[in-house]
């Protein structure tokens, strides 16, 4: 008994034990943490460079607690070329959690942090995901650099990593930093004017490193990303769309030079260690997507291999489209998933040949094992993890990975038993922790949402198709950010086909169509908890133009079916051979 339903927090209590996230230390790891500094000690900056009067600053989240990376920028020569040094200083977790010790068992056994509304359960205790490790302002901290020269055009030329010992200037927001370069002598850049000429050398790095993205030809999709916003029960109050500015977009291309320069360092070493890969789409998925974007007189090129770039020369095309998010949508969706691999095959999405996490370690265990892969590399070493007990780690696979080891097997690439590493265990392992930890969020998420319309049971929202399945349309509310299925059976008396590559439900007899980004007003017919369920039934369908079009099409292909004799071909018939109806799909699990 874990207590009243409606107790604050119990729906995260719920998705711990639903989806096995562990979320208490073991008291081995608790006492280690206990044991540990609360400050930086002089003994522990043997062998590291002194930055702490580089005015290095963290920009994050106004909610965030842990400060895993903090940012640098000056404008630098090369040669005679105009270019820019920048540093990024991560948490040096590593120095505080060692292989096979107590805190670094319970940190793979958990393998990542799992956000929730209102409550984080952290891959590390708290001693060091908020404090010791936590790049803090004002305190002395132990860091990771990499410290890179790159170009105007945006090209990393030359980059190093060191250990090093930092002292943050300050920590931002990102809106705080967006409203400084948006306007230099407003009253927010009035209260740090020391600060406001390196966030706009950062800001001009920005530039240069986007300038690269754009040629190399790297995906960048617009989505909405969304934000709980919670009353004191931990219930929602609202939910509401998050901008995306310049400062997030700053910090994410800082971060994403970082992890490059961690993949080239560990390729050119040879050191074995976890790749952040992003396969190409299989050829199932580019043969649906093409098929879909022939219908509207587009083409994806790149043949059965398409490059990013392919994909980006698409999207100029799509935006300025009335059916650009539906379209966007069906590019995303012939995608595969980011896992992480020994193997390193690139990462399609963002047009890189090598990409490794390295700028999480407090809340990423592959981000961990990359510190600790470098800092061997550094002293002229290898890492190996050795000592690992490989019976505790997670053998689950995801569909995407079980479907290319069949690729895999047919093309003869296939690895032996043999041949796995411990890499390839660590692979699958954090791959799987991280599917878990997404699931357990989105189940809170379903929860929450479930909670907060079961009050709104009778009224009427509008909202847009968001997904498509044979049983049924799932709906999006404009205002709220909710989604509900609306159940096939209450589309119409008719029977609806699915039609998988164009992502649409269409009535065999009406010449309905329910599409993708469709329109529609829809009534919360029922609401189900335990399922994390949303029932919807429609009030307005698409558009009549739809209704008259489709008639005269299928009034136009009821002619070409009718045989010489003027009757109906019965192959076509939305009846079987036996003249009994054919049985609506039943309702499965909601899939996201």
């Amino acid at each position: 008994m874990l207590g009243e339903i409606d107790d604050p927090g119990m729906e995260i209590e719920i998705a711990v034990r639903k989806f096995g996230v562990p979320h208490i230390f073991s008291d081995a790891a608790q006492k280690a943490a206990a044991k540990l500094p609360s400050e930086v000690r002089d003994s522990d900056l043997a062998d590291r460079v002194d930055l702490r009067d580089v005015p290095l600053v963290t920009i994050d989240g106004a909610d965030a607690r842990d400060f895993d990376d903090a940012v640098y920028c000056e404008p630098i020569k090369i040669g005679r070329a105009d270019g820019f040094r920048l540093i990024v200083a991560i948490a040096d977790v590593s120095h505080y959690v060692k292989p096979n010790e107590p805190l670094d068992v319970d940190a793979l056994e958990r393998s990542t942090s799992v956000y929730f509304p209102r409550r984080v359960i952290p891959m590390l205790p708290e001693k060091l995901s908020n404090g010791l490790c936590s790049l803090n302002p004002g305190v002395d901290r132990l860091t990771l650099v990499c410290d890179a020269v790159i170009t105007a055009k945006g090209e990393i030329k030359a980059y190093q990593f060191y250990p090093a010992v930092i002292h943050s200037a300050a920590r931002l927001t990102y809106d705080e930093v967006a409203v400084i370069l948006a306007n230099t002598k407003g009253t927010d850049a009035a209260k740090r004017p020391a600060l406001v000429p390196h966030l706009l050398n950062l800001h001009a790095v920005y530039h240069a490193l986007l300038k690269a993205r754009h040629l190399r030809g790297a995906i960048d999709f617009e989505t909405t990303e969304t934000y709980i916003v919670s009353n004191a029960n931990g219930k929602i109050e609202s939910i509401l769309p998050r901008t995306r500015n310049d400062a997030h977009k700053l910090i994410e291309e800082c971060m994403l030079a970082a992890n490059v320069c961690a993949a080239d360092i560990l390729e050119r070493h040879k050191q074995p260690s976890l790749y952040r890969i992003h396969a190409t789409p299989t050829k199932e998925k580019l043969n649906q997507v093409r098929t879909f974007l022939k219908q509207v007189g587009l083409n994806l090129g790149g043949g059965d291999k398409p490059s990013a770039s392919d994909y980006a020369e698409l999207m100029p095309k799509i935006k300025a489209r009335p059916d650009a998010t539906l379209l966007q949508t069906m590019l995303l969706r012939s995608m595969q998933q980011a896992v992480y691999s020994p193997e390193n095959i690139g990462h399609f999405g963002l047009s890189y040949e090598a990409y490794a996490h390295f700028t999480s370690p407090i809340r990423r265990y592959p981000d961990l094992l990359t510190h600790r892969a470098i800092k061997a590399i550094l002293l002229g070493k290898r890492y190996d993890p050795k000592g690992i007990d490989t019976t505790v780690l997670n053998t689950t696979v995801s569909n995407a990975a079980r479907k290319q080891a069949v690729k895999d097997k047919a093309d003869g690439k296939q690895k032996n038993a043999a041949d796995l590493t411990i890499w390839d265990a660590l692979g699958v392992h954090c791959s799987a922790n991280e599917r878990r930890a997404d699931e357990a969020s989105r189940d809170v998420e379903a929860w929450l949402k479930c909670y907060f319309i079961r009050d709104k049971l009778g009224e009427e929202f509008t909202g847009t198709i968001c997904g498509v399945a044979t049983f049924g349309i799932f709906v999006q509310l404009d205002s709220l950010f909710i989604e509900g299925l609306v159940h096939v059976t209450d589309l119409g008396a008719d029977y609806f086909q699915f039609d998988e590559a164009r992502h649409e439900l269409r009535g065999e007899r009406s010449g309905m169509r329910y599409q993708l980004t469709d329109r529609v007003t829809v009534q919360v017919a029922r609401v189900d908890l335990d399922a994390r369920k949303i029932d919807l039934k429609l009030v307005t369908e698409p558009g009549i133009k739809t209704v008259l079009k489709n008639e005269a099409r299928r009034a136009d292909e009821e002619h070409q079916e009718r045989d010489p004799s003027g009757r109906r071909n019965s192959s076509t018939s939305p009846s079987d051979r036996s003249g009994a109806p054919k049985a609506y799909p039943k309702a499965g699990k909601k899939k996201r």
